[in-house]
């Protein structure tokens, strides 16, 4: 029963709202002492991922998938970055297509079910011949590629794969998509679709006639952007068919690694389907820990590290599994 009901996670006094413990991390914190090596690398379907790296020289090592619209640079990451690097591994953070700060070569961009992305990159570190233990580490949307890749991969992942950590994950699409469509989201929400159409914009200028942003401002939701963008460019047949295939809830119970869901009790962003409480207590892999506080992708933490409760939780789960 994986089922971890008492968290430790404790907020600072004046950051126990949702929606403050979302925002205060992305306005405010700066990360220091994270040094990235950029490398490229092709995808099977001739496009390519930029994958940034922070070596120690360690033969452990984790690799980091981001979330909507973030990137390797985003606090988060290198938060998780160095906190790893402190505790003896190296990192990978890697970039979904087209956000490395260069435009993939294809018209299909990165979506919530692009394990097989994640597969390249995993391959190409275990081709480096270094590494004993390989972790894998996701946040919101990389969070529900992870999870969606340890399910539907089962029993064929990599040996040396030996856990991962999955952090504020929208794992039920649908209803996280209507959940960030209501109108106490509307601030989150407008700021995605400002920078998907940007995304787009982009698309056009790669891509003449076979891609265009008229009435892209009557787009108000995901709905409304993936029936339009996302689906047909990825093979889906409407919005709906592609929150349905790549939700990562239904790949959970086949999951055969140590994992750890954390997904806060007011994390705005998540419905009440993406917290998979009978789901984990079924499972011997799944361990769900609920923080009654934490926000999306917040867990702010005021220490002299400088390291968020979230950062020091997944490092502490993935070494103990090492230790065991």
């Amino acid at each position: 029963m994986p089922l971890i009901e008492n968290s430790t996670y404790q907020p600072p006094a004046l950051l126990q709202n949702g929606h403050l413990q979302t925002i205060f991390p992305s306005l405010f914190r700066n990360v220091t002492g994270v040094n990235y090596q950029r490398e490229q690398i092709d995808t099977p379907d001739e496009d390519f991922l930029d994958i940034d790296w922070s070596k120690i020289g360690s033969n452990k090592l984790v690799i980091l998938s981001h979330g909507l619209e973030g990137n390797s640079e985003r606090a988060y990451m290198l938060g998780m970055t160095r906190a790893f690097n402190r505790a003896g591994w190296d990192a990978l953070a890697w970039n979904f297509r087209g956000c490395g700060g260069t435009p993939n070569r294809l018209l299909r961009s990165y979506h919530s079910g692009a394990s097989e992305d994640l597969d390249v990159v995993i391959n190409h570190a275990i081709k480096q011949r270094r590494y004993q233990q390989l972790a894998l580490v996701g946040f919101s949307m990389g969070g529900n590629i992870t999870l969606k890749y340890l399910g539907e991969r089962a029993e064929n992942v990599p040996e040396t794969l030996c856990g991962a950590v999955a952090l504020s994950v929208p794992s039920h699409l649908a209803s996280a998509s209507a959940k960030l469509g209501r109108w106490s989201n509307k601030i989150y929400m407008r700021r995605f679709l400002r920078s998907l159409h940007e995304k787009v914009r982009q698309k056009m200028q790669l891509f003449p006639g076979q891609i265009d942003d008229l009435d892209f401002d009557k787009i108000h939701d995901f709905k409304g952007f993936d029936d339009r963008y996302t689906a047909p460019l990825n093979g889906f047949s409407s919005a709906e068919d592609y929150w349905e295939k790549c939700s990562s809830k239904r790949f959970m119970s086949h999951i055969r690694v140590p994992t750890l869901l954390i997904n806060a009790q007011n994390d705005p962003f998540l419905s009440r389907e993406c917290y998979p409480i009978e789901l984990a207590k079924q499972s011997s892999f799944l361990f769900l820990e609920t923080p009654r506080t934490g926000g999306h992708v917040g867990f702010v933490t005021f220490n002299s590290s400088e390291e968020y409760w979230s950062e020091r939780r997944a490092v502490s789960f993935l070494e103990a599994i090492l230790q065991n």
